[in-house]
Formats: structure tokens, C-alpha cells, sequence
């Protein structure tokens, strides 16, 4: 029976099949070669011309004007030549934005921690910058790299210390909403009923009310702190957070290890706290991770109204305050420099936490 079987395949055309199947992996294989080459080539001759030209704009050869669009040149052909050099070593997963944006948020939360041991210029006391230039223009290789203000004080050791109030109001506020709104959240979903409605009136209210005025009504009334503007950011982030919580237990509530936790006879805040609250604290954390970055901002907003923390103490907010009137146009550094550390740590916030949502299969809902 089987020579039978082996006698009616044909084996020319089978053999004829095999080396067509060969030939097209090898022509892929060579493709794939010839591409990674290419990468290399062209990644190569962008990184030189990059590193070429933000060294350019580092020297102080030319004017001002002319380094800055020098540099930032450099800084986008750096880019293209390092991320095409990474696809060709690693393939299509390598995110060199992702890996910049954690890189860079290592940096500045390493910076802002350690600050007072950094051999940092004056960021606050304006006693001790009397005999300091006021605004000094920013040069690399200078005591003051990024310039000073009008006070004297050194505009990188307020930016690092800036980072230190914006970080630390923002986890908190983001903190205080995951404990509360997870708690809600959990609570209306697992319960339902009129605990549910309850919550969704509450929560509705809430988003109702322009987040803008709400924040600005509570720290009108708050006295402006670390700990105060914390717990007004905080009022911003609950809703959306009992809105995933709640979202996610009713998922997980009809879950098989649910369901057999209650058949075994357990309680039912065992079964919240055990069961769900582990479950639901994953797309929690990742939403939190964007949610950062919506507070940082709350926070800068707060502080340029003169509502959030009150100068000298440096935030972003109220440093780029100081360039209102004619001061952005004779000192364009003065708004530029902070304006960059926010744009930078809420973009790195933003990737990192959507990254975190694609991992964890959690969904975005961030308003303000």
C-alpha cells in the first residue's frame, strides 16, 4: 500500500516545489541582508553628520540663531542615523523614542532626587546672587550653562529643582487617585445596584465641572503647597480612575477564579481585595503613568496663573511666568529652558505610558 502511495507523487514536480520553496527563503534571506545594510550605511553617515553638527552648535563660534538650528539639526539626523542603526541590529521591535524617553526620565528623577548633592549654582536664595549678572545667556562651558534670570539664580539648578516640585506633586495626585478611585471603582463595580448609581452620579458631576475651573476654584481656596496642590490635582484624577476600576471588576467579577472563590465560601471584601484588586491595579498603573503627565502640566498651569507654588521656590509654571511682558523677546532662554524640560518629561510620560497600556491591554480615558 505505501509503495502504492509512494509511487503516485510525482517527483520531479515535488523536488521542482522544495527548490522553488528554497529559492524564495534565500531570496527573502538576501532582502532581508541587503535592507540591514542599507540601514547600516545610511545610519552611519546620518549619526557622523549629526554628531558633527550638534557639536557645531555646542562651540561658540557662530550667533546664537545660527547654533540653535545647527543643533537641532544635529539632534534630528542623530536620531534618524541611531534608530535606523537600531533596526538593523535589532529588528522592527527597536523604539528608540521609548528607550530616549525612559533614558530620559531615569535622568531627571536621578537629578531631581540627588540635587542637593549636585555641585549646582543658586536655584532660590536671592541674597546670594546679589553680585550675580542677571540674565545671562546660556553657554555650555560656563558656571551658569543654561543662563540665569533676573535674580541671578542659575536656570538649571531651578529646572532640576522645578523637576523635584512637578514630580512630587504629580505621583501624589496620581497616587491619591488610584488608592481612592480604585477603591470606588472596585466597590460600585462588584457591588452594583444603588451603590453603582451613586458613584456614576458622583463621577458624572465631576467631569461635568471644567476641569480647568475646578482646579483653578480649589486652589483659589487652598493655601498654595506641595501637599494642597497635590490634593486638588488629585479631585482631577479620581473620576477617571473609578471609571477604569469599575470598568475592569466587572470584567474580572465573572472571571473562573472569581466565581470560584465565591463557590469555596470567601468573603466578599476577601474576594475585592485578593481576587480583583490585583487584577484591576495593572491598567491602574499604566493609566497613572499618563495621568503624570496631565498632572505636571495642571501643575505648570497652576503655577504661571500664580495659583500653584509660590516663587522663589522654582516649578516650571512659574518660571516660565517670569518671561511674561518683554522678556521673552530680549531673553528667549527664560521660557525656552523650562518650556523644554516639560515638553521633554511629559512627552517621556506619554510614551511610557502608553507602551505600559499596549502591554497591560489597558485603555486610555485622560481629560483635563
Amino acid at each position: 500500500m505505501s509503495e502504492t502511495k509512494m509511487d503516485d507523487i510525482d517527483m520531479p514536480a515535488f523536488t521542482g516545489r522544495v527548490l522553488d520553496d528554497a529559492g524564495a527563503e534565500e531570496l527573502a534571506n538576501a532582502k532581508d541582508l541587503a535592507e540591514r545594510r542599507n540601514l547600516y550605511r545610511i545610519g552611519t553617515i546620518l549619526t557622523a553628520v549629526g554628531v558633527v553638527c550638534a557639536g557645531l552648535g555646542v562651540l561658540p563660534m557662530l550667533v546664537m540663531g545660527a547654533r540653535v538650528a545647527i543643533f537641532v539639526v544635529g539632534l534630528i539626523a542623530l536620531y534618524m542615523g541611531v534608530r535606523r542603526l537600531g533596526l538593523a541590529r535589532f529588528g522592527s521591535d527597536f523604539d528608540l523614542t521609548f528607550i530616549l524617553s525612559c533614558a530620559w526620565l531615569t535622568v531627571l528623577i536621578l537629578a531631581a532626587i540627588l540635587a542637593p548633592l549636585l555641585p549646582l549654582a543658586e536655584h532660590e536664595d536671592t541674597t546670594k546672587t546679589l553680585a550675580a549678572k542677571s540674565y545671562a545667556s546660556p553657554s555650555l562651558f560656563s558656571s551658569h550653562p543654561l543662563g540665569t534670570n533676573n535674580f541671578g539664580l542659575d536656570m538649571l539648578a531651578r529646572s532640576i529643582y522645578g523637576a523635584r516640585s512637578s514630580l512630587i506633586v504629580a505621583v501624589a495626585a496620581v497616587a491619591i487617585g488610584i488608592l481612592i478611585g480604585g477603591a470606588i471603582g472596585i466597590l460600585a463595580g462588584y457591588f452594583g445596584g444603588w451603590v453603582d448609581r451613586i458613584v456614576g452620579i458622583l463621577t458624572n458631576s465631576l467631569l461635568a465641572v471644567p476641569a480647568l475651573i475646578l482646579l483653578i476654584a480649589l486652589a483659589s481656596v487652598l493655601q498654595p503647597n506641595l501637599r494642597n496642590v497635590s490634593f486638588a490635582l488629585a479631585v482631577l484624577a479620581i473620576p477617571s480612575m473609578v471609571r477604569i476600576a469599575r470598568a475592569n471588576t466587572l470584567v474580572f467579577s465573572q472571571r473562573e477564579f472569581v466565581l470560584a472563590a465565591r463557590a469555596m465560601g470567601a468573603t466578599r471584601w476577601r474576594v475585592m481585595l485578593r481576587e480583583i484588586a490585583p487584577n484591576v491595579a495593572l491598567p491602574l498603573l499604566s493609566l497613572g503613568m499618563v495621568m503624570i503627565s496631565v498632572m505636571i502640566v495642571a501643575e505648570a498651569s497652576l503655577s504661571f496663573l500664580g495659583l500653584g507654588i509660590q516663587p522663589p521656590s522654582p516649578t516650571w509654571g512659574n518660571m516660565i511666568s517670569e518671561g511674561q511682558g518683554n522678556v521673552f523677546e530680549q531673553h528667549p532662554y527664560i521660557v525656552l529652558v523650562p518650556g523644554v524640560f516639560l515638553f521633554l518629561t511629559v512627552f517621556a510620560f506619554n510614551m511610557v505610558g502608553e507602551k505600559a497600556q499596549k502591554k497591560t491591554g489597558g485603555t486610555r480615558e485622560v481629560k483635563l
